[in-house]
């Protein structure tokens, strides 16, 4: 990893915390825009799933996870600010000395509850629309139960390695100069966590938030629980397992 290429995500920490501390209204906006584009990307990957669940499961597996890529696309071509994405930009900052931690973790909370914000009102917006209800709530029920039962070890790693690879679709974004290249790549990152099962904090809040709405109560606890766990796997594989390798061998060559 090369000097200059740390020394862009450092910047693009500085700014962000620049943006959130002189201008948080505009920031804000952006965090609650990445959770509108979560969702549209959850909406496209889940009723695509659903509509081939009940006769090519696997396929709409698949479906499902290459066509949830859009989201990570809209949040950095239409610049949103995604929690995740965060969790490497603003440690490397800190790691740098950009930006200093009271900065980082702002950035993350404003962030976080901006995500939520756009999740939970896009999210609603859809269920009360009645669209695809029927094959989602089949759709759901095959599914968000055994999600929310995961145990804890199992909910801190999946976070951990989703992370890592999101982060990982970030910092290709900050290298690669050609935009089709970038959607490439980034389509092929993303596909590959949702494939795996690993697990979103964002991408859960519109999931439960839809799941929640659907279906009753799915478990208040258990989604909590699993919200926590996944946030701090999710901030591990970001800020420590991705941005502290990137720190040690940045290079000038």
């Amino acid at each position: 990893m090369l000097l200059t290429d740390v020394a862009k995500v450092a910047e693009a920490a500085k700014n962000k915390a620049e943006l959130c501390n002189n201008h948080f209204g505009k920031y804000f906006m952006r965090a609650v825009m990445a959770g509108f584009y979560i969702v549209v990307a959850t909406i496209l990957s889940n009723v695509s799933a659903a509509v081939l669940y009940s006769t090519y499961p696997q396929f709409g597996k698949l479906l499902g996870a290459f066509l949830f890529s859009l989201a990570i696309v809209l949040v950095v071509f239409l610049n949103g600010e995604l929690f995740t994405g965060n969790n490497f930009v603003m440690a490397v900052g800190v790691y740098n000395k950009t930006v200093s931690v009271k900065d980082m973790v702002k950035v993350w909370v404003v962030s976080y509850v901006g995500n939520f914000v756009g999740a939970f009102l896009l999210s609603a917006m859809f269920v009360y629309s009645k669209a695809s209800h029927a094959i989602m709530v089949d759709y759901y029920n095959s599914f968000i139960y055994s999600k929310i039962s995961a145990g804890v070890p199992e909910l801190l790693l999946r976070g951990v390695l989703c992370n890592f690879l999101v982060c990982m679709a970030v910092l290709v974004g900050t290298k690669l100069k050609s935009e089709s290249g970038k959607l490439i790549i980034m389509f092929c990152i993303i596909m590959s966590f949702v494939v795996a099962g690993f697990e979103h904090c964002i991408a859960n809040m519109s999931t439960f938030s839809i799941g929640y709405m659907l279906l009753g109560n799915i478990g208040t606890v258990a989604v909590i629980k699993s919200m926590i766990v996944v946030t701090i796997g999710n901030i591990l594989g970001g800020a420590v397992l991705l941005g502290v390798p990137v720190q040690v061998m940045k290079a000038e060559h």
